[in-house]
């Protein structure tokens, strides 16, 4: 097996911190900067997907003008 393979697996990670419902028109008239509340709080975990599996719950972490997700807990799948 050829060690480079490995370096060749996409993975697609995606983090939810919140949900909003709202009318597909209003969406469309919203533009850049604009604020979409969501039904989470600050003290919520956000989930984390890895090829929409969830993999991880964390913690929202913003220093200076960047935003992370310090993972607090791993999520085990059961089969």
């Amino acid at each position: 097996m050829d060690g480079k393979a490995v370096n060749r697996v996409n993975v697609e990670i995606s983090v939810i911190l919140g949900k909003a419902t709202m009318p597909i028109h209003q969406l469309l008239k919203m533009g850049r900067g604009a604020v979409i509340e969501l039904d989470a709080g600050v003290e919520d975990h956000a989930w984390v997907y890895a090829n929409n599996r969830l993999i991880a719950r964390g913690e929202v972490v913003v220093v200076g003008e960047n935003v992370a997700v310090s993972i607090t807990e791993q999520v085990r799948e059961f089969e």
